[in-house]
């Protein structure tokens, strides 16, 4: 009876808005502030949908606001008086807890727009990115919008050269590689954009875009003579990351657990790789699509086919107003900056009647290993980053009746979710019509194995950019390309490369917990609908409010 009462409890939690009034004022002001002022990155996870003519302000005296605003929202969230909490109020308080240090740890950890050159890259020509990656016709709005963005990029540029008191020569190297051939880049995008919206620019991008090339082009000059004077240093040490672990990721772990957790699922992804392997040897290979037109078809076929699996074999319920995630060519405005971020449109809480998009270009022998892989069969790249991975997931946490679970982000239940999904598939038999394709899913696990050993020694500083490069290229293996990006990233964001193994182990934990308490009333298709719509809440806390359980939580401040 009492396991029968819990589940019951549990379709409970699944829809439950927020009604602690103060958590809720709280929330709304701060994820207000927080439209306004979070930086813009190429991450696809954070994304956030800016206010019109919104235009960043990274100025020397907005940046003693943003510090002092750190301050205000962390001794206000702390002076909410604990009276009549439900579990979900206090998983609510530690998710807005949780946001408020990532403030500090971008300004005051990380120093951001005082030690990172980069930074200012994505602030200006990234934030360009975030709109043309919108994949719905330019309207009038987003127009504006993208001139007001664009015009912005000289001010912010100059507010670099200001701020940029402690600036780390790999990560200025990586600015001033951004940048090469920005003129031609901006451009390019520009005469695309005039050629297919005409009527929009009323005669100033070409005028915008030469001043903002200018102005990077300066920057990028200005860099470059500084470089001697730079500290190589980039590492974040051992403690700053312990605090990004136990206060923002709200990962119950070491920096040394989790590198023993990486070791062991590399030796499992290699072992069972070369089982598949051997299994598959007398099956000829796949070969890649013959057009892009071709791999467009193909995927749209397989989303359908994903969505009938996922509801035949009772894995989770697809709402029937969720949209479909396809593939597309990419514009031609787009080309030129696709470097900059995931080149996906998941859509956004305004846009969740639209279809979400990925950008493809010609199939290719030559292509990343990604691309590549989804050149091949797009199923795998498909179902992390949409169905039902990133896009279903997000769409689905964006219908959250609780806000803060709406706005809330941490990459390691996103991408923990994307990389769980995965197996899933893989283990329910999805991909057995094409036995090769199992093995594009175990050099996947290889790669995400690796990532932890990558991010951590990376931030402990074990590991230079080229050495983390270097050994992606050998080990996973993968092309240079993608293994050298990889290895940038990660350099410039600790904590994110950890996310898809560690979330998903500790997706895994709370599985094989929810089985053994709940025995046979235990529903996996239960569980996936509560991961899903609360997928932006970190996975200790979705194992505390699902099964009670809080020694993960404890463990965080020991």
């Amino acid at each position: 009876m009492k396991k029968i009462m819990f589940i019951v409890l549990l379709f409970s939690v699944l829809i439950s808005p927020q009604n602690n009034k103060q958590l809720s004022d709280f929330a709304h002001d701060f994820f207000a502030w927080r439209t306004i002022s979070q930086p813009v990155t190429g991450d696809d996870i954070p994304r956030i949908e800016k206010l019109e003519l919104w235009v960043p302000n990274y100025s020397p005296e907005s940046l003693k606001i943003y510090k002092a605003k750190y301050i205000e929202f962390k001794n206000r969230l702390t002076a909410i008086p604990i009276i009549n909490w439900t579990l979900s109020d206090s998983v609510d308080y530690l998710l807005l807890r949780s946001a408020v240090e990532r403030v500090n740890w971008e300004i005051n950890v990380l120093k951001l727009p005082e030690s990172h050159p980069e930074f200012y890259v994505s602030q200006t020509i990234g934030s360009l990115f975030d709109l043309l990656l919108i994949s719905s016709p330019f309207t009038e709005q987003r127009a504006k919008n993208y001139l007001a963005r664009l015009d912005a990029i000289p001010k912010t540029v100059e507010h670099a050269k200001k701020n940029l008191t402690s600036p780390i020569k790999p990560f200025a190297q990586i600015a001033v590689f951004m940048l090469k051939n920005i003129r031609e880049k901006l451009n390019k995008t520009a005469d695309e954009l005039e050629k297919i919206y005409p009527d929009l620019w009323k005669g100033r991008l070409n005028k915008f875009s030469a001043d903002a090339s200018r102005a990077l082009e300066n920057y990028s000059e200005w860099l470059t003579k500084k470089l001697p004077t730079m500290t190589e240093n980039f590492n974040v040490g051992r403690d700053n990351y312990n605090y990004f672990l136990r206060n923002i990721a709200l990962v119950p772990y070491s920096p040394e657990e989790l590198l023993r957790m990486g070791k062991q699922e590399w030796e499992r992804a290699v072992a069972f790789d070369t089982y598949e392997k051997l299994r598959n040897a007398n099956i000829p290979e796949d070969k890649i699509f013959n057009s892009m037109e071709e791999q467009i078809a193909q995927e749209k076929i397989d989303e359908l086919e994903i969505r009938k699996f996922l509801e035949g074999k009772n894995i989770l319920t697809i709402p029937v107003w969720t949209q479909h995630y396809l593939l597309k060519e990419f514009p031609e405005y787009l080309k030129p900056l696709n470097f900059l971020g995931v080149n996906d449109d998941l859509t956004s809480i305004s846009r969740s009647n639209e279809n979400a998009y990925r950008y493809i270009t010609k199939p290719s022998k030559d292509m990343g290993f990604f691309q590549r892989s989804a050149a091949i069969d797009p199923r795998p790249l498909m179902i992390h980053e949409g169905m039902p991975g990133h896009y279903f997931q997000l769409i689905l946490s964006s219908k959250n009746p609780n806000f803060i679970r709406q706005h809330y982000f941490d990459s390691n239940s996103n991408e923990g979710i994307g990389f769980y999904v995965e197996e899933v598939m893989l283990q329910l038999g999805l991909f057995d019509n094409k036995p090769h394709t199992r093995e594009i899913i175990y050099s996947y696990m290889r790669l995400r194995a690796l990532r932890v050993d990558v991010d951590i020694n990376l931030a402990l500083g074990n590991y230079s950019i080229n050495d983390a490069g270097n050994y992606l290229e050998k080990t996973v293996p993968m092309d240079k390309a993608t293994a050298d990006a990889e290895a940038m990233f990660f350099a410039l964001a600790p904590g994110q490369a950890i996310t898809y193994q560690i979330g998903k182990i500790q997706i895994l934990k709370l599985i094989s917990d929810a089985k053994i308490k709940l025995g046979d009333k235990f529903s996996l298709k239960n569980y996936h609908d509560y991961m899903m719509i609360n997928g932006n809440v970190p996975i200790a806390l979705q194992r505390w409010e699902y099964l009670g359980l809080k020694d993960e939580i404890n463990t965080l401040w020991k």
